[in-house]
């Protein structure tokens, strides 16, 4: 004869229906934001002896400019070699005070582009 033990019963029973009830309820996940990049700024590296400069430095660094253009409180300087064109364009900061670079675009004589960075650094080179 078996013995069965009743109360072993009921725990199995007990635990099986409790499987089958639902748990607290639980918040429903919350999409998350994507991450957001901050805006990208143009790249100056290669470009530290020109951007924020003054016209004075400029001229220490390059020279005479080929070309000195002023209009209102901008400035526009253009450096030239035989391997490249630059062109520095300066306003104050704040609308006071000394224009400085904020700016600069480079090409070869020929007008097709050519890189800031290089540019700066062969303008150095060949004073």
């Amino acid at each position: 004869m078996r013995i069965i033990n009743r109360p072993i019963i009921g725990l199995a029973a007990s635990a099986a229906l409790s499987a089958c009830v639902p748990g607290p309820a639980r918040e429903p996940a919350l999409p998350t934001a994507p991450e957001v990049s901050p805006p990208v700024s143009p790249s100056y590296l290669g470009l530290e002896a020109v951007m924020g400069r003054d016209a004075r430095a400029l001229e220490r660094a390059f020279g005479t400019p080929e070309l000195d253009i002023h209009e209102g409180t901008a400035r526009k300087l253009q450096f030239s070699s035989d391997v490249c064109i630059l062109d520095a364009y300066l306003y104050p900061r704040g609308g006071r005070g000394d224009p400085v670079v904020t700016h600069v675009d480079a090409r070869r004589p020929d007008g097709t582009d050519f890189d800031r960075a290089s540019c700066v650094s062969a303008l150095g080179k060949a004073r």
